[in-house]
């Protein structure tokens, strides 16, 4: 490949890779390695590590996993790391107290259906799957040492988590440090040239890199994504929180949750979960501004674009005329036992970003009282936006409009948060 033929591709992988990224450390770095990679035609080793402390993935991963297959797409080695011997000590990172440990047979359970999970995303045939226990259960005592002496505990404690908690007196203990040491190492193990993960790994992927240096490897190349907030619009998609989207979803449920995030999310889900065009997504985007597009309109491509990766074209056509059929055709049922709704939020919600679903059904006069709403919710009465609450203390997020509900089996609500603009 002729030297402009090299820097011509180089650009086009750069241009094709910094798509919804947040940030690169540094992108001066990443295209000396790709230049590299084409000129002796040896694969870039892209690392991402995950450690099995759930059984599911949802899309916030995906957010990762789809950068991953961008550089599978491209040419370059995936390098998959099961954090076996991590999820011991459990990821500090983003924590404001201490993770517990998971046990072997948890971690081993929670392995096994990660790989179902993955390769509906990349390419199992350029996936290299490791274990970092493979390497860090080998480590002798004293070479455990030897790696501790290479960073300072002023150094650890820079990290964000880290010194809230010291200077919040929440306790720190000491195995926690270790952490970014055996994520670090990990890096070393397998040679990485580009780690990847999310903004919240920014500390142990630059630890990684010092500690390649220090033992004469080149420097990986930290690949940030966003950190992709979830279906309340507010805190990072969680499934403990329960505000997430498994890609194990079925199509119904899949495209129904996506209905329900938030107006605002919506641009960066489209960047972040799609491929859609740059220019058809900044005509969409400004459609949406001046009115020329009506933000469920939007909502219902991005839905589908969604749904469509893991289930097909033919899995999100029904998908999509099943939400239709049961919230906007009103058409799913001939019954005459079956109602439709379309109520408007009570004014004392006005400005809030959720409230209790207690608290709105007893406001909408849906339920006599309180204690009725409890029990419909506990009997699994209620659903938002198609999908079942499970406790009395579930939140609905207002901001989107409208909000699908059905309460009981036959009656079903379009509540109208008017207040939006």
């Amino acid at each position: 490949m002729e030297k402009t033929q090299v820097e011509q591709e180089v650009q086009r992988q750069l241009s094709i890779l910094r798509r919804g990224t947040a940030e690169i450390v540094s992108e001066e770095g990443l295209a000396a390695k790709i230049r590299s990679s084409l000129i002796s035609g040896k694969a870039l080793r892209v690392k991402l590590g995950a450690d099995p402390s759930a059984p599911d993935l949802h899309l916030g991963h995906a957010v990762v996993l789809d950068k991953l297959r961008q550089f599978q797409d491209l040419g370059h080695q995936v390098v998959f790391i099961i954090g076996d011997y991590t999820a011991r000590i459990g990821d500090p990172s983003g924590r404001s107290k201490t993770r517990p440990p998971l046990t072997g047979e948890q971690i081993d359970a929670n392995a096994k259906t990660y790989f179902e999970q993955v390769y509906r995303i990349l390419d199992p045939q350029k996936t290299e799957v490791r274990y970092n226990g493979e390497w860090l259960s080998r480590l002798t005592f004293e070479e455990i040492i030897r790696l501790a002496s290479r960073f300072t505990i002023q150094q650890i404690l820079e990290r964000d988590d880290f010194s809230k908690r010291y200077r919040g007196q929440v306790p720190i203990f000491f195995h926690e440090f270790f952490y970014p040491l055996m994520q670090g190492y990990d890096s070393v193990a397998v040679e990485a040239d580009v780690e990847l993960g999310g903004t919240d790994q920014k500390f142990n992927f630059l630890l990684a890199r010092e500690l390649q240096q220090q033992v004469g490897q080149v420097a990986q190349v930290a690949f940030m994504m966003p950190i992709l907030p979830g279906l309340d619009g507010v805190h990072k998609m969680s499934k403990s929180l329960g505000n997430y989207i498994s890609i194990a979803e079925n199509a119904v449920d899949m495209y129904g949750k996506c209905m329900s995030i938030p107006d605002g999310l919506m641009e960066q889900y489209f960047i972040l979960l799609t491929s859609m065009p740059q220019p058809d997504l900044q005509r969409m985007v400004a459609g949406i501004a001046d009115g020329s597009v009506h933000p469920m309109t939007a909502k219902k491509r991005l839905a589908f674009l969604v749904t469509e990766r893991f289930h097909g074209t033919q899995g999100a056509a029904a998908a999509q005329v099943n939400f239709e059929n049961v919230f906007t055709k009103r058409a799913s049922s001939a019954s005459v036992d079956i109602t439709y709704e379309d109520v408007t939020l009570p004014a004392e919600f006005s400005g809030f970003p959720e409230v209790a679903v207690i608290d709105l059904l007893f406001a909408l006069r849906v339920v006599p009282s309180k204690s009725e709403a409890r029990r419909l919710i506990q009997q699994g009465g209620i659903e938002v936006e198609g999908q079942r609450v499970a406790g009395v203390g579930f939140r609905v997020s207002l901001g989107h409009s409208p909000i699908h509900m059905r309460v009981g089996k036959r009656r079903f609500l379009a509540v109208n948060v008017c207040h939006l603009d």
